[in-house]
């Protein structure tokens, strides 16, 4: 499906004078011309890639062997952006997508979801012929892991809410934009967290609590966010304001109370301002229960507001069986966990290995990571606020040393010092999650010098999405 195609006809409809006349002689392409293009792939973000003279061209929308009529909208010295007018020839791969796609998180959603597994191979590949890491060509490339049923996945809801057109709306904002989308209808969202932030939505709007206003920086409630976990029914709800101040907090819980029982606990984070980061430093307990509590694979764990967790509970199962598989513990391993967020992978695997030491820089997932521990009566795994680069050296100082590392690092990837330290350390047995095949693919420049890559599984945690999460299976050479 992926494999690039020649093009034949490109042509271009010129701005201006002699409009609906198309000349393949134009030497020169500017914004809100009209071309034809054959597509030929996807690029890593979804978008269909063709060629207009040999120029690269990023259409979203649009799928590999479509041919399409697309408006210039930027134009750069190696590449075009254009927007899709309309379809000459549908791939059979297109479906109807169930979701607006004029938001995020829904870009791939007119692809049929078996080639969207196909694609999500292509990505890492894509990647690895971009950084050429050592015998990268010899990779096995495993097929993507997908679900049974790729919707209602998301456990968590994070929207802002604003008034528009006289009337609150809460949902995304359109791309490039900061129109904000009322979003009545999300397929991949779970029922129960789109339900719970459209009727605290109505009880706002019923108590005419002010929300905040972009222009005039004013109003109190900014943002609402719902979590809830898939083994109990329970949600968290947070609510972002714009300072300490939430007006008709008793009226507000009770009517919350009354119309939403599924809602056990209730905190406020303040973050005052204009910035784009959604959370503030501040956030404390308003009503009910401290935590929400979700099982994988037979663990429990408590989730504070802030908590990081997959957002994917059934694909976060597979995902530690088959980090678990390629880790090939024994219980004499001294295993470290990076990045360990909660302690949800490392205490996963805690019950195959001899010792876990995890560590996260955020004090408040040490924190849980500490409770889940003594909630599972897990007594071999540790956790430590700090950086793996500067905790590592420290405890072999000490004489304790690791056989085997596992790291679930950010998009950003592997900091540059603990990627350093890891070539220089070479534990026997080594995993890595990524959720990132650029960053990953960087990565494994440096650490394909001293390991060789098993394979690389690709699981789908993420469906209707051009997001990537893969396992990285590692022996030393």
């Amino acid at each position: 499906m992926f494999v690039e195609r020649m093009t034949k006809n490109v042509r271009t409809k010129p701005s201006g004078h002699n409009q609906g006349k198309y000349s393949k002689r134009t030497a020169r392409v500017k914004p809100d011309d009209e071309l034809l293009i054959t597509i030929k792939r996807l690029g890593i973000n979804g978008e269909g890639i063709g060629y207009y003279k040999r120029k690269i061209t990023f259409i979203p929308g649009a799928l590999p062997g479509e041919v399409v009529e697309v408006r210039v909208k930027k134009v750069a010295d190696h590449y075009i952006e254009a927007n899709l007018l309309k379809i000459k020839k549908a791939s059979p791969e297109r479906v109807t997508p169930e979701d607006d796609q004029s938001v995020g998180g829904a870009e791939l959603a007119h692809l049929a979801y078996p080639a969207q597994l196909v694609f999500k191979q292509d990505v890492i590949r894509q990647a690895l012929e971009k950084y050429r890491p050592a015998g990268y060509r010899d990779y096995v490339l495993k097929p993507t892991l997908g679900m049974d049923e790729p919707r209602a996945y998301r456990n968590k809801a994070q929207f802002p809410i604003r008034k528009v057109n006289g009337k609150l709306a809460v949902g995304m904002y359109r791309r490039q934009s900061h129109h904000l989308v009322d979003l009545p209808k999300i397929s991949t969202q779970h029922p129960a967290t789109l339900h719970v932030v459209r009727t605290v939505r109505d009880i706002i709007a019923q108590l005419g609590i002010p929300v905040f206003d972009e222009k005039t920086h004013q109003g109190d409630i900014k943002t609402l966010i719902a979590r809830v976990s898939e083994s109990t029914g329970d949600v968290q709800l947070t609510l972002v304001t714009n300072s300490h101040q939430l007006p008709q907090e008793r009226t507000l819980f009770k009517a919350i109370h009354e119309r939403l029982p599924e809602v056990v606990s209730i905190h406020q984070n303040i973050n005052p301002g204009t910035g784009s980061l959604i959370w503030g430093d501040d956030t404390r307990l308003l009503w009910g229960a401290e935590y929400i509590t979700e099982e994988i694979n037979g663990k429990h764990f408590k989730l504070s507001p802030r908590a990081f967790f997959q957002l994917n509970p059934k694909q976060t199962e597979r995902l530690y069986q088959e980090a678990l598989v390629a880790l090939d513990l024994t219980h004499a391993d001294n295993l470290i966990d990076a990045y360990s967020g909660v302690g949800t992978l490392g205490l996963s695997v805690a019950g195959q290995a001899g010792e876990v030491r995890g560590m996260d820089t955020i004090p408040e997932a040490i924190d849980d990571a500490i409770e889940n521990a003594q909630a599972n009566g897990i007594t071999n795994a540790h956790y430590y606020v700090g950086q793996a680069e500067q905790l590592i050296p420290a405890w072999q100082a000490e004489g304790w040393q690791a056989d085997a590392l596992i790291v679930d690092p950010p998009r950003t990837g592997l900091d540059t010092s603990l990627r350093k330290l890891i070539v220089k350390t070479r534990p026997a047995k080594f995993v890595y999650i990524s959720c990132n095949a650029s960053t990953l693919a960087r990565d494994l420049v440096d650490l394909a010098k001293v390991y060789r890559v098993d394979y690389i599984q690709s699981i789908d945690m993420f469906p209707q999405t051009a997001r990537w999460e893969g396992i990285v299976k590692f022996t030393l050479k």
